[in-house]
């Protein structure tokens, strides 16, 4: 099995902006509305508002936050590939890119220095454990001014998927077949297999990975959330993936 990090360079970087079946600026604006909404709950926006986004990927929150006004907006990601498919979109917008792990914030972000940190697109998942993400937590909280805004979407994989629906299809076109296999290994993680066939010609290939993915239910997030003093304002649901936003007293 490979490593989060492993499975994005082996696989998934080639594939990911494709897997959504929308272009980078359609992406975007699904992420601006989201944001938009979510951000309702921040207080007191400076006029130097710093904006991090907790593994950036491509770009799409990122660029969502820099057309918001936020500035600057750091994108911290560990994947090269994806951060400079990043580089190739930020335009004229005050974006600093950091190649790091998420547990590397501290380092990034000066205490209470951001207005707003999110963590979307089931980032939070890739952790290695939950108390990596309560760590996580604190740190976040460490980061954000009083008043601040923590935005997190995530897929939320408490519940086992049983027989063939274990079986995902994720995206296709004429040359290429994307599915994954979810194979529920305990209580705490899912191993998740990604199969990726690709056609050169008359002659199709196959690539696969697996990596594994925490199982983070709703109410211990909160709970997490909580415990390191933020508090949670609304919960909800954006496309397949579960979201909470929590704020910063």
């Amino acid at each position: 099995m490979s490593t989060v990090n492993e499975h994005y360079e082996r696989l998934l970087w080639k594939h990911y902006t494709w897997m959504f079946a929308a272009s980078f600026e359609e992406r975007v604006d699904q992420e601006k509305s989201l944001l938009s909404h979510a951000l309702e709950a921040l207080k007191n926006k400076p006029e130097r508002a710093l904006a991090v986004d907790l593994g950036s990927g491509p770009g799409f929150q990122t660029v969502a936050l820099a057309q918001l006004s936020f500035s600057p907006v750091i994108a911290i990601d560990s994947s090269s590939e994806l951060l400079d498919e990043l580089r190739s979109h930020i335009d004229s917008f005050s974006v600093q890119i950091e190649k790091a792990d998420l547990r590397d914030l501290p380092t990034i972000v000066a205490a209470g220095d951001a207005s707003v940190i999110v963590c979307m697109g089931d980032t939070l998942t890739h952790l290695a454990s939950k108390a990596d993400v309560s760590a996580l937590f604190q740190d976040v909280f460490d980061a954000l001014h009083a008043g601040g805004v923590f935005v997190i979407t995530y897929r939320d994989l408490t519940k086992d998927l049983e027989g063939l629906d274990r079986f995902i299809p994720v995206q296709s076109d004429d040359n290429t077949i994307m599915t994954c296999f979810l194979e529920y290994e305990s209580a705490e993680s899912v191993v998740v297999h990604d199969l990726v066939y690709t056609r050169d010609g008359a002659a199709w290939s196959l690539s696969k990975s697996s990596y594994r993915k925490l199982r983070l239910g709703v109410d211990w997030l909160v709970q997490e959330l909580n415990a390191v003093g933020l508090v949670v304002v609304s919960e909800g649901t954006a496309g397949r993936l579960m979201r909470v936003v929590a704020a910063k007293p």
